[in-house]
């Protein structure tokens, strides 16, 4: 029996522009902000690591607060749409404010207003405003062919906007006049237009009403929605294991893609060529649009999730692994290649991964009868900030350790060889551990069996 169909192409777009917003944050601070502290603002790698560190303990709190926030309001917006909206106009003020540090303060200020503007913008609104969005993908389709679809165009417009960003900033504060003043413009910038994208997201679709919502829910019967506790739904989360492995899951990528964003000193002070950044963007970030593209398709192929996910992060691994052997090679144009490579098997795991979330939750219902959407939900913020948090605080350690010397022409041999640790190794280490997460990550067959005992 055909699945009933929610959502129109409009409404799949519209909802996948919402994630133009999110990556302008995301991409530019993952991307930029440690160089911009450290060869701008002047400030100490290892510092600013620790700050991000601490930053990051808030978020652990912050991601279940507002995943339970989501699940407990009601209004005519619905439950996700009001975070998601209101949210976001915090995102855009915290952003320019990290990069408005003055330069007149003294050295704690300039930490202090960072820690401040960064953990106000991770543990708050970026949290409350990410969280709703992913949190529609339950919200507004009971289909799980559409929420897979969803998955892969919210995430071509978030590729799509990483590349764009990786690929223009370094020429575009060149071409500003370089400076404090330049990244400050560019902030700016990609903050108008994530305002924009947002709104338009926010607009473009319409929350199902609670009562469809439960239409058929076997596990409560037609009853009233449960109210539960914080306390409640962190026992939720936690009793959970798929829950737990996908937590695991981002929290890996993201330790994944902080440690590939300080390829800006890579091709700074290893391939002597910082522009090339872009490239390595465009290798990375192409390959991924073309696999979300298809992966709809390559789930119905595989007959669902699990084992497409598990080929192609063996594929990933490998192609990190090629990157490797090319970079020690000399071999640039075989770095391209591998880059993509490796990019193209990771993208069926962020095309679904939403879908993947979808299902996680539907387990938790199958199990406890109560649906836990936004708290469920909080695993994509939580990793994405955390693993990404987290990822860049240890490489601005290791670059404080390694003896990195601010704007040196030439760094010493020490900081060249934990460089190639950080954009060589760890990725391809990274990936290997996802790979291993993903092969017990069984979840479609848990609720298949599931279903067939409540029959």
């Amino acid at each position: 029996m055909e699945e009933k169909k929610y959502l129109t192409i409009v409404n799949k777009i519209g909802y996948g522009a919402g994630d133009i917003a999110g990556n302008v944050v995301y991409a530019l601070l993952a991307s930029f902000v440690m160089i911009f502290l450290t060869d701008t603002v002047g400030l100490a790698p290892g510092i600013v690591g620790t700050l991000i560190a601490v930053s990051k303990l808030f978020d652990g709190i912050s991601d279940v607060f507002f995943g339970a926030m989501i699940d407990k309001t009601h209004s005519k917006m619905g439950k996700a749409r009001p975070w998601m909206f209101y949210g976001y106009f915090g995102c855009a003020v915290c952003l320019i404010a990290i990069f408005c540090i003055p330069a007149d303060i003294s050295p704690f200020a300039k930490y202090a207003w960072f820690f401040i503007a960064y953990t106000v913008l991770n543990a708050g609104f970026y949290t409350a405003n990410n969280i709703a969005y992913s949190a529609l993908t339950a919200l507004i389709t009971k289909n799980n062919h559409e929420r897979v679809q969803m998955g892969s165009i919210r995430f071509m417009f978030a590729f799509g906007t990483s590349m764009l960003i990786q690929a223009v900033t370094v020429g575009l504060v060149a071409r500003l006049g370089g400076g404090a003043a330049a990244w400050r413009t560019v902030a700016i910038i990609y903050t108008i237009i994530g305002v924009i994208s947002n709104t338009l997201s926010v607009l473009s679709v319409k929350e199902l009403s609670p009562e469809e919502l439960s239409e058929c829910d076997e596990a409560n019967n037609g009853e009233a929605e449960e109210k539960y506790s914080l306390i409640d739904a962190f026992k939720i989360l936690v009793h959970n294991k798929y829950f737990l492995m996908i937590c695991g899951a981002y929290l890996l990528m993201q330790f994944y893609s902080a440690t590939l964003g300080m390829g800006i000193y890579f091709m700074k002070y290893v391939l002597k060529d910082e522009l090339i950044y872009g490239k390595f963007a465009w290798a990375i970030n192409i390959p991924m649009i073309v696999g979300l593209l298809v992966t709809p398709s390559l789930v119905a192929h595989f007959k669902g999730m699990y084992k497409l996910n598990i080929s192609g992060y063996i594929v990933g691994t490998l192609g990190r692994l090629g990157v490797l052997v090319a970079a020690y090679m000399g071999n640039i144009p075989f770095m391209f290649v591998f880059t993509a490579i490796a990019a193209l098997g990771m993208s069926p795991l962020q095309g679904d991964m939403n879908a993947l979330i979808a299902t996680t939750s539907e387990y938790t219902r199958l199990t406890t009868g109560k649906r836990v959407d936004g708290t469920m939900y909080s695993c994509t913020s939580f990793g994405t900030k955390v693993g990404g948090g987290i990822g860049t605080a240890i490489t601005g350690w290791l670059l404080a350790a390694s003896g990195y010397v601010q704007n040196a022409d030439v760094q010493p041999d020490s900081c060249i060889n934990v460089l190639y640790i950080m954009y060589l190794w760890l990725p391809m280490i990274f990936n290997l551990l996802i790979t291993f997460i993903l092969i017990r990550l069984k979840v479609e067959k848990a609720n298949e069996e599931l279903r067939a005992k409540a029959k």
